[in-house]
C-alpha cells in the first residue's frame, strides 16, 4: 500500500494536475473502477489481517521486544485504512456520482471538489502506510538481533 499510494503522490496526481478537467475526472473515475479488483482487495484487506495476526503472535513473552514495532506498524496501517475508507473512497464515490464527463456541466467544479482534498489525504495515507512498512521492517531487525 505504501508503494501504491506514494506512486499516486509523486507521479500520477502531479501528472493529472497538469491535465485538463475532463482528463483528470475521467482518468480518476476509470482508475477508481479498475482498482476494485480481487488482487487489490486481497492485498489491502490481507495486510490488515496479517498485521493483526502479527500483533497476536508477538504478544508472547519471548517475542515481546518486537511487539512495540508490530503494534506501531498495525496502528499506522489502521490510520491509512481509515483515511482511505473515510476520505478517499467517499471522494471517489462523489466523483463517480458526477457521471459521464461528457455530460457534466461544470467539470472545473467537480475537479475542485475532488482533487485538492483527495491529493492531501492520499499523501497522509501514503506516509502512514510507509511508516507502517518501516515499523515492520524494523521489527524484523529487532527480531533478528534478539535471535542471535
Amino acid at each position: 500500500m505504501a508503494g501504491l499510494f506514494a506512486a499516486f503522490a509523486y507521479s500520477v496526481m502531479p501528472g493529472l494536475e497538469q491535465s485538463g478537467d475532463r482528463t483528470l475526472v475521467e482518468a480518476m473515475q476509470r482508475i477508481n473502477v479498475a482498482i476494485l479488483n480481487p488482487l487489490f482487495m486481497s492485498v489491502f484487506m490481507g495486510g490488515l489481517l496479517f498485521m493483526l495476526a502479527a500483533v497476536i503472535l508477538h504478544w508472547r513473552g519471548d517475542l515481546r521486544p518486537v511487539l512495540p514495532w508490530v503494534i506501531a506498524g498495525f496502528v499506522l496501517y489502521l490510520v491509512m485504512f481509515f483515511i482511505t475508507a473515510g476520505v478517499n473512497v467517499p471522494l471517489n464515490d462523489q466523483l463517480a456520482a458526477a457521471g459521464d464527463p461528457d455530460k457534466i456541466a461544470d467539470l472545473g467544479a467537480v475537479r475542485a471538489a475532488f482533487e485538492a482534498r483527495w491529493v492531501t489525504w492520499n499523501i497522509v495515507r501514503a506516509l502512514a502506510a510507509t511508516g507502517s512498512f518501516g515499523c515492520f521492517m524494523w521489527a524484523l531487525v529487532v527480531h533478528g538481533a534478539k535471535s542471535r
